[in-house]
């Protein structure tokens, strides 16, 4: 290990946190820089630091900001009486306004885009109005802003949805010829109530003991070619946004919610995996290529639920049938090392008029969930394996073992609640542990939390065309083909496998590999705007609640606060230290506060809290602990 000292220098990207403080992360280190020596730098920025406090906490100031990261904001504009404009970031991880000087005039109040054009020695960097959004609170402009802040794009430019309008929704007899015609085969689609792209349809057809089973997965890469204009948006976006109100699609409208989309009562093109299995779920047989389909019926979950506990009607015996071939299939993949993560899903109840949270609900996976989930892995997981095992590039969708630190930290904290993980041994014995775990936290009020730190634990899945395997479901080959509406990696790959299975020469390994970083990238950049657009709306719930009591389970703890998550809603919030009384020691390492008079509070722990404030702008809800 490299050893650090006063004046050393180093190179790297500075992270902001709430408070204005700031990191950098180096190989060996962690260094720290308060608000007062991060001068001119903002978050993400490339920055040049220089040590000057090494024995104990490491400590930095920045001497140079050498690239920005970004130099556009969203923020709401305030005028002062002094008739002085600035601009108030959204983002939390801003600690500094900007001086408006030029540009476009905004009233008080709006939400803006602002593009900085100088920063020098004045506290407030100096920036001009490029966009005015709309009105702060207006959901649509909020919502617009998340889009705005994460650089995502809201609308599709003109020339795409030209060239969309291009696409062809007569299928000719030509193409039905080329392909293996399954509309006579009984064929549903089972989604969430409120879906309006279906990717993915299951058909069944029984034979003697053998049961047909097709994954039918929307032939996206028949309608989107290379290199066109449709390809390259869908490229840049590389996924579809869902936040709390809206789908922001990958694809135009008109082929994600239309010719592409596996809908009821209409023929559509597929590229499907057709398995032959016994009655245990064994798979007999494999059959991949390119089909056309006919959706007899479609199901929302709830009505596929019901068909599952009970009650009767359209497709019940197939639908009964898929159930227990995708419980005997689940219950294998368990045994040969899949972790059993659930979770629970918070949903608002938004208003019609204006989008505003009336109330709160959670989605829990059951048994249709599950039933999709099932063959979607195994179609999954087949593709995958075919392109591996013919030593072709593939976008694999990878998953390494979990951080070492912190399954020692998931422990600690688990034995505070009373629960045992061991993590000595093979890997097998460590998920093993841990579906002990999920299943004795089912319907604890700790469930959410503890089901986070064990998420936390593992390492982030990604694409790449190194094939890892994935750790958390256990699987040697594993790719993501059965969502190509909405994430372009199932695209390459659906183009990768029909090339293999028409024995044309394969892509250029350095580009799949370009093209898969990128939409890791994305991806992480897309869940941010999701994560951003719920935070909105669990403060914009509880902004009528101030002064009203909730109890929560301390859910984090940093430097400068816990976080707590309220037990009703789930609705997160902070405890800053300050508003404690007494003095307080904090050790982060255990997840533990303390006072002088050895009263602890610790991960895990319930409290009751007051709603202090909310602020909607910084997606900030800030609690006062009931003494």
């Amino acid at each position: 290990m490299i050893e650090i000292k006063e004046g050393d220098v180093f190179e790297g990207q500075i992270e902001f946190s709430t408070n204005g403080s700031a990191s950098l992360k180096t190989q060996e280190k962690e260094i720290f820089i308060y608000k007062k020596n991060t001068a001119n730098s903002l978050h993400l920025d490339k920055v040049k630091i220089e040590i000057f406090q090494a024995e104990k906490k490491l400590e930095g100031r920045v001497t140079e900001v050498i690239s920005r990261f970004k130099t556009e904001f969203v923020g709401r504009v305030q005028i002062s009486k002094k008739n002085t404009t600035f601009v108030i970031p959204d983002s939390s991880k801003m600690s500094v306004d900007f001086y408006i000087k030029g540009g476009l005039v905004a009233e008080d109040g709006q939400k803006v885009i602002v593009e900085l054009t100088k920063w020098e020695d004045s506290k407030s960097p100096q920036g001009k109005i490029i966009k005015i959004l709309g009105n702060s609170g207006d959901n649509n402009t909020e919502m617009n802003s998340i889009m705005f802040e994460y650089e995502l794009p809201v609308e599709f430019p003109q020339e795409v949805i030209n060239e969309s309008a291009l696409v062809p929704e007569i299928i000719t007899e030509k193409e039905i010829s080329k392909r293996r015609d399954m509309r006579s085969i009984i064929t549903i689609t089972i989604d969430p109530v409120d879906a309006k792209d279906f990717d993915d349809a299951l058909s069944i057809n029984i034979n003697d003991n053998k049961i047909e089973v097709g994954v039918h997965i929307a032939d996206v890469s028949h309608y989107v070619k290379p290199e066109t204009k449709l390809d390259k948006e869908a490229y840049k976006r590389a996924t579809s946004v869902y936040l709390v109100d809206r789908c922001v699609p990958m694809l135009p409208e008109r082929l994600s919610n239309g010719i592409c989309s596996l809908k009821p009562n209409e023929d559509r093109l597929a590229f499907s995996v057709i398995f032959t299995l016994d009655g245990e779920g064994n798979i007999l047989d494999t059959w991949q290529g390119k089909t056309i389909i006919h959706s007899d019926r479609r199901f929302a979950y709830e009505d596929a639920q019901d068909i599952i506990e009970g009650k009767d009607g359209d497709y019940s015996k197939e639908i009964r049938i898929l159930d227990k071939l995708a419980q005997k299939i689940r219950k294998k993949r368990i045994k040969d090392g899949s972790i059993e993560m659930g979770g629970i899903e918070v949903k608002f109840k938004l208003a019609d008029d204006n989008k505003k949270p009336i109330g709160v609900y959670f989605k829990e996976q059951k048994e249709a969930n599950k039933l999709i989930e099932e063959f979607m892995l195994l179609a999954n997981k087949s593709v995958a394996k075919t392109l591996s095992e013919a030593s072709r590039t593939n976008v694999y969708r990878v998953h390494d073992t979990p951080n070492d630190d912190k399954l020692n930290s998931l422990v600690t904290i688990c034995r505070t609640f009373g629960y045992e993980v061991k993590i000595d041994g093979q890997a097998s014995d460590i998920k093993r542990s841990l579906n002990l775990l999920l299943k004795e936290i089912k319907g604890k009020p700790e469930e959410n939390m503890i089901e986070t730190l064990v998420t936390r634990c593992m390492s982030k899945a990604t694409y790449t065309i190194k094939n890892i395997g994935h750790y958390g479901l256990g699987f040697t080959h594993y790719s993501h083909f059965t969502s190509p509406i909405r994430r372009y990696p199932d695209l390459i790959t659906h183009r990768i496998l029909f090339d293999f299975l028409n024995k044309k020469s394969q892509g250029n390994p350095g580009i799949i590999e370009d093209q898969s970083k990128w939409c890791s990238s994305r991806e992480l950049v897309a869940a941010k705007a999701q994560r951003d657009s719920i935070k909105y709306k669990q403060a914009e719930y509880l902004l009528d609640k101030i002064g009203s009591e909730f109890e929560g389970i301390v859910s984090g703890v940093t430097d400068w606060g816990l976080y707590v998550e309220l037990i009703d809603n789930k609705c997160e919030g902070m405890i800053r230290y300050q508003t404690l009384e007494g003095n307080w020691s904090v050790d982060t390492s255990s997840y533990t506060i303390k006072d002088d008079n050895d009263k602890t509070i610790r991960l895990g722990d319930r409290l009751m809290v007051v709603v202090k404030s909310v602020d909607l702008e910084k997606k900030q809800i800030d609690f006062l602990l009931t003494q």
